[in-house]
């Protein structure tokens, strides 16, 4: 009892302590069917509601745990936020992390006018009202030339040349017969007079030789017109008839712009339109004038139409054959409210026109395929006839990589408008690109994949189907492309300089390249949006000497000069080669003919960094 006694305050407090742990014990449950051991990723919930899915593929949903179908990454389980919404079997969902490594952007469709700024190039053409050719009136033989040279300007009144004319002669001594008669017989004194302005001697001219009392054997012929000669057709000495031409004549008082316009610009311009051109001969200053005729046939070799501007030219600074590049800003009169998406948007195969249009949810990013109806070409946007309304969500940038998302899953997509499940060739971690070969890799339960490697990878698929054109447009394209080796060889040697002049040269080859040759409506949309976006990153390149910043934007440039390479080829084998640090470790694709490793987003650093991925044949 002693003993009890002394050790009393610990007894008590020993039995609090066990009825508080039965207590929580009770409230919290067990703790035993719930629980989720963060150190082991170990989840575990009702069997029979859990669903699994992917962190790339969050479209696939499996009821017992795996390796993803698609990409065989491990299966993570499906969050009840993300199980709630909604989402209908026909979509194309995607993470925020899928979408930010795939660059994909989107834009808001519109309404807008139907207005298009059209660029043409022409030639400076001399006013074809005001060309004149210089005739003879009298027949002779030329014993002088006060008109020397091609481009000698003339006055109208001025003598051109001084000819000997027995015909002339005779017709003198006719006048001096009938002078001496005139009062008698008046009227043929006036018909010999007349005879002579018939043959364009001036009342002065007459009035000198009547004056002078003798037959002047020979006589100068003065010029119609005023202007500049284009063409001297006599020579000194030369005998002449009768209504020969002497001179041609251009007065460039007034000149026309000749323009080409293509086809499809055709509709957009109209008479009376404003054009600001500029003189490539005469920089820094712009000019103005309006459309006065569009020409009503389309070359059969040139698939262009002219269109002629008239400008006045008092000062003479617009001379023939200078070269102009134009701007119209027109507007179809007969259309108001359009629809308008641009025209990276669209994926065209054959005559179908295809957008993927984002679906409204809360929490999922997701796409649908959409076929539209498109209207007509207003530069960088298309109007959309029919299958849009204002207020919708399109994909702009990355719709490749959505596309190939669809094919993956068995979505309607372009290459496969009717849907159905691709064969991937998955086994054990292979993953088919969708060119008919296998890029196997070792995946372990605890490894992962590198989405951004994939990501690129999957937008392959949709692009490895080759496009038919000239040699003669290949030929233009490996001059691109052989120039782009040029910068990736600099960014190889860390030189921002030489990767610099190089772009400006890509750039120069990318102007050569002449679209007309692509006779395809769909390849000549898909060079435009590629070429544009070429453009884009090459100039970008060529306006800075910082490294960084142009490895920066050779990302952006290979990624697009191979779509172009993989839809048009270069008549090359080509090794495509990834880096997984590039670009803060999101990792970034080059191409290159070599399939030793070069890489030119470490340069020095990490120079053999990098695998190869994957060829493209010729």
């Amino acid at each position: 009892m002693e003993y009890f006694q002394k050790y009393k305050n610990y007894f008590i407090a020993a039995g609090i302590l066990i009825v508080g742990i039965l207590i929580g014990s009770l409230f919290s449950g067990g703790g035993s069917e719930n629980s989720h051991k963060d150190g082991e990723h170990e989840y575990v919930q009702d069997p029979e509601t859990q669903l699994w899915t992917c962190s790339m593929h969050p479209q696939i949903k499996m009821e017992k745990p795996g390796n993803c179908p698609i990409c065989g990454m491990e299966l993570i389980p499906l969050e009840e936020s993300d199980a709630s919404e909604s989402i209908a079997s026909n979509e194309i969902v995607m993470t925020e992390e899928a979408i930010q490594l795939a660059n994909i952007q989107t834009t808001v469709v519109k309404e807008s006018d139907a207005a298009k700024e059209i660029h043409l190039l022409g030639r400076v053409k001399p006013d074809e009202r005001l060309l004149f050719s210089q005739v003879s009136h009298i027949p002779g033989r030329i014993e002088r030339l006060y008109v020397n040279f091609t481009g000698e300007k003339v006055y109208a009144g001025q003598k051109i040349v001084r000819i000997y004319s027995p015909e002339l002669i005779s017709a003198q001594k006719e006048l001096f017969e009938t002078i001496k008669s005139k009062e008698v017989y008046p009227q043929l004194y006036a018909a010999s007079r007349n005879k002579l302005k018939l043959w364009k001697l001036s009342d002065a001219q007459i009035d000198a030789i009547e004056k002078s009392g003798k037959v002047q054997e020979q006589i100068d012929i003065l010029s119609d017109h005023s202007g500049y000669v284009m063409q001297r057709n006599v020579e000194l000495g030369n005998y002449i008839m009768e209504g020969q031409t002497l001179f041609e004549i251009a007065n460039l008082g007034t000149v026309w712009v000749m323009f080409e316009a293509y086809e499809s610009d055709i509709p957009w311009i109209n008479i009376d339109d404003k054009v600001t051109f500029a003189i490539q001969a005469l920089p820094g200053k712009t000019f103005t004038g309006k459309v006065t005729y569009v020409d009503p046939f389309v070359s059969s070799s040139t698939r262009v139409a002219k269109v002629r501007v008239e400008v006045k030219n008092p000062n003479n600074k617009l001379l023939p054959e200078m070269y102009a590049n134009g701007r119209i800003t027109a507007e179809m009169s007969n259309v108001e409210d359009a629809i308008i998406i641009p025209k990276s948007s669209v994926l065209w195969t054959g005559k179908r026109a295809v957008v993927y249009v984002k679906v409204p949810h809360e929490r999922t990013i997701s796409f649908v395929f959409r076929e539209i109806e498109l209207g007509a070409d207003m530069g960088d946007y298309y109007i959309v006839e029919s299958g849009l309304e204002a207020g919708e969500v399109v994909a702009t940038n990355g719709v490749f990589r959505i596309d190939a998302s669809a094919q993956l899953v068995g979505q309607k997509s372009m290459m496969n408008p009717e849907g159905g499940v691709v064969m991937t060739g998955h086994n054990h971690g292979a993953m088919d690109m969708g060119d008919g070969n296998n890029t196997k890799g070792t995946m372990d339960d605890d490894s992962s994949m590198d989405h951004s490697k994939m990501e690129t990878k999957t937008d392959h698929s949709a692009m490895d189907r080759r496009l038919k054109v000239s040699e003669t447009f290949k030929g233009q394209l490996e001059n691109v492309f052989d120039t782009y080796l040029s910068i990736k060889d600099a960014l190889v040697k860390d030189n921002g300089d030489m990767a610099k002049t190089q772009a400006g040269a890509l750039l120069d080859f990318l102007a050569k390249v002449d679209m007309k040759l692509l006779t395809d409506h769909g390849a000549h949309d898909h060079w435009m949006t590629i070429s544009k976006e070429i453009k884009s990153s090459s100039k970008s390149i060529s306006e800075t000497a910082d490294i960084e910043e142009q490895r920066g934007h050779f990302k952006h440039l290979s990624a697009h000069l191979s779509k172009g390479v993989r839809l048009f080829g270069v008549n090359q084998k080509i090794y495509e080669q990834f880096c997984p640090m590039a670009d803060n470790n999101k990792g970034a694709y080059w191409l290159s003919l070599e399939e030793a490793i070069q890489n030119p987003y470490m340069g020095g650093k990490m120079l053999t960094c990098g695998t190869t991925e994957s060829t493209i044949d010729q």
